[in-house]
């Protein structure tokens, strides 16, 4: 990847106005269930994460925790929205309704319709205990001038993602960066 840039302009203006701003309108996105054992259950199966403190409420109980907790990097999980498979397809793949990020449809009506993930880190402050509910709140927070990539003319688009149980303290933060390409046809 070089880092030659190209110029769009009056695209750069309208994207920096977003930096800071909320991904969506309708708020933080609120957990739909309290964190559960059967959820936990589910996820170390999948993940073969034989760790007893996720299920076994002995091993939680003799714990630094003293009971049963999630897997901290089930974060996200809990305040997913449910998917609705109706529609999928007109929606562009995407497993909910809703009028989606405006960052997102600026970049798609300049050109940049390709999406690679690049890097997700989470900073987990603490575990999760069954019963909480869990809200997250998604600001951007940086969108790169255009690239030159391999895979054609793209800009890197940074958000973050604050969870907070139900006093309002934050238990972790996501930071997660796309690149948002126009993609090149080799010649």
């Amino acid at each position: 990847m070089a880092n030659d840039e190209v110029t769009a302009p009056g695209l750069d203006e309208q994207l920096q106005a977003l930096v800071g701003q909320p991904i969506g309108a309708g708020g933080p996105s609120i957990g739909p269930d309290p964190v559960n054992q059967p959820m936990i259950r589910h996820w170390a199966a999948a993940f073969e994460d034989a760790n007893p403190i996720y299920t076994d409420p002995v091993a939680g109980a003799a714990s630094r925790f003293g009971e049963i907790v999630a897997p901290p990097l089930m974060l996200q999980t809990w305040t997913m929205a449910t998917p609705k498979i109706t529609g999928i397809r007109e929606r562009g793949g995407s497993p909910v309704e809703g009028g989606g990020a405006e960052v997102l449809r600026l970049l798609d009506g300049a050109g940049f319709v390709g999406t690679l993930a690049t890097n997700s880190e989470f900073e987990i402050l603490r575990y999760l205990r069954l019963g909480e509910r869990v809200s997250a709140t998604t600001v951007v927070d940086a969108i790169s001038r255009e690239k030159r990539t391999r895979l054609g003319p793209g800009r890197f688009l940074t958000w973050v993602t604050t969870y907070v149980d139900d006093a309002g303290a934050v238990v972790g933060v996501q930071t997660f960066r796309i690149l948002k390409f126009k993609p090149e046809v080799p010649a």
